[in-house]
């Protein structure tokens, strides 16, 4: 097993950022003091507190529950709060690029609209079946649909998974993993009235078919999702809703 190196007190990183905005922009190298525990956020804070006030980038929780901090870490898409400098540096550098296949806003920050428009184009909003004057209706955790939604539930919309998909960066069309993800959570949910509605949106251009199951969504997930399984459940789901004519 390698080992972690070992942090001097007077260790520095080169974090070598990508700054610009839509138009274009270049890597920019700055030095950074390291730590033992700093994580790759706390050296873009330092950077942007000390040597680069006008550095743009996204954070908001800083203990990995939130997914707004996601960057391109030497090429990798990760939550940059939960990643330690220690674990990625490469010949005392570290390479920051804004999420791989959104458009750039300014710096590290990218325009995440077409991935929630993404997200809604799946159907993935659920469809009440019951008024609230009708009692809440019992589910048996241990139900097949029910066991299936819950391993995909816990999606916070980070869009790691849509930066490391090769489907999505091929076509632009391409719904992504987190939406289809979504969608067979509520496909699974024995509540929603929007099934036939939402299997005909999810097999429509840019659908679950598009999907060529690399399963890099699956290992690149932070909460340990797999994508790649749920668009397998909605690809099975499709073909026989096409042999019973329903699509």
């Amino acid at each position: 097993m390698s080992q972690l190196p070992v942090i001097k007190r007077d260790d520095v990183v080169n974090m070598r950022i990508w700054r610009g905005d839509a138009s274009g922009g270049s890597f920019v190298d700055y030095k950074i003091p390291m730590s033992e525990t700093q994580t790759v956020l706390d050296a873009v804070t330092w950077v942007q507190r000390n040597v680069e006030p006008g550095l743009s980038y996204r954070f908001a929780c800083r203990v990995g529950m939130c997914g707004s901090c996601a960057m391109m870490v030497n090429g990798r898409p990760r939550w940059t709060c939960r990643t330690h400098v220690s674990k990625v540096i490469k010949n005392h550098q570290i390479k920051l690029e804004p999420l791989r296949n959104l458009p750039v806003i300014k710096d590290l920050v990218c325009d995440l609209s077409d991935f929630f428009a993404k997200w809604l184009k799946a159907n993935g909003r659920f469809v009440p079946t019951e008024t609230r004057e009708r009692p809440v209706k019992k589910i048996s955790p241990l139900s097949k649909q029910r066991q299936a939604a819950n391993t995909a539930i816990e999606c916070i919309n980070c869009a790691i998974c849509y930066a490391a998909c090769d489907a999505v960066e091929q076509n632009p069309n391409y719904l992504g993993p987190a939406a289809l993800n979504r969608a067979w959570t509520l496909m699974n949910d024995v509540r929603d009235g929007g099934k036939p509605e939402r299997l005909r949106a999810v097999t429509g251009d840019g659908g679950c078919q598009c999907c060529h199951s690399q399963h890099g969504c699956a290992s690149h997930c932070p909460n340990e999702l797999n994508p790649a399984r749920s668009i397998a459940g909605l690809k099975q789901a499709a073909v026989t809703a096409i042999f019973k004519g329903e699509v």
